[in-house]
Order: structure tokens, then sequence, then C-alpha cells
């Protein structure tokens, strides 16, 4: 068996991406309330902080801050990809191997983590999750996306509206290397 290794620091801020098993549904975006139910149930039982997240039709990304004395995002993870696929009707493809777990084939069974370093790496990450409907051509600017934590941060002031101006502008390249 493979073994993952993850950095776990209690009360750490971390970058998460979590794909859909099924790249070509749109399951998180049509079924978005069930997402965010999943994600409140989860809340409620063991508290984080969702410090910047969108949600695309098969990915989301998400920057947490968890708990002092706290470190166990994979459990908040397994609990929130389980709540989710529980509310949808089943029917989906499911490999042999899943189906001799038990699963459902909802989503893919890893998931990207980063640790947080410091405010210019948080500071990254943030613009990353809210430039990404813009990277991936589903809307022309980032305040047309609305499954973005980028209104709230709006509201409070911490970016502009028309924060990253128009796509048309950047020509497909959005500050990654060639």
């Amino acid at each position: 068996m493979t073994s993952y290794r993850r950095n776990f620091i209690t009360g750490g801020s971390f970058f998460f991406t979590v794909n859909l098993a099924e790249r070509r549904l749109q399951l998180l975006t049509e079924h978005i309330e069930e997402l965010r139910n999943a994600f409140r149930k989860v809340r409620h039982r063991h508290p984080f902080t969702i410090d910047a997240m969108i949600v695309l039709p098969d990915h989301l990304h998400a920057v947490w801050t968890l708990p002092e004395g706290d470190a166990d995002f994979a459990t908040r993870w397994q609990l929130i990809k389980s709540t989710f696929s529980h509310s949808l009707p089943s029917g989906e493809r499911i490999s042999e191997s899943r189906a001799a777990r038990g699963e459902r084939g909802i989503w893919q069974r890893r998931y990207w983590e980063h640790t947080i370093r410091d405010e210019d790496d948080f500071a990254r990450h943030v613009d990353y999750i809210h430039i990404n409907p813009v990277k991936h051509g589903l809307v022309t600017r980032v305040r047309d996306w609305p499954f973005s934590s980028f209104h709230r941060m709006v509201k409070l002031g911490i970016y502009p509206e028309d924060w990253a101006g128009d796509a048309a502008v950047h020509n497909g390249k959005f500050g990654e290397r060639d």
C-alpha cells in the first residue's frame, strides 16, 4: 500500500484540492446545496475556519485553518465527502475495488494538501483559489462565479469587486510558470 505523507500541524492553515472521480461530471455545482450542507454538518461537529474556497463543477479548492491543538483535517474531509455522497442518489460507475470496500464512486480517494507556510504563501493560495474559474474558462471575471468566497472578501474590503480584471487581458496565463 502506498504511504502518503501529510503535514499535520495543530492549528495550522492548509490549502486543499479535492476532485470528483469522474472529472467530466458537474456534481459539485449541480448539487451545491448538498455540498454546503455537508460542510455545515461537519463544521458543527469538527470546527474549522474556511479562509477561502471555490467550488467548480468537478473539483474544489479551499484554505482552512484548524483550531489550536487540532491537526485532523483528514477526518473532516472524509466526513464531508461521505456526507455529500450519501445525499446523492446512487447510480454512478463504481470500480470493483470501490465496490469491494463499499465505497461510492463520487470522489477521488485522495486529495492534494499543502501546509501554508507564511502570510505570503497564504495570500498566493487565496488568490489562486479566486482566479480559478477564470483560469478554467468558466467566466471572464472573478466576480461572475457564484460559488466563491471572493464575494465575502469583497464585502469585507479585502478585494475590490473588479480584482483581476477581465480574462481577455490574461491570454490564458494566470501566473503559472512556463
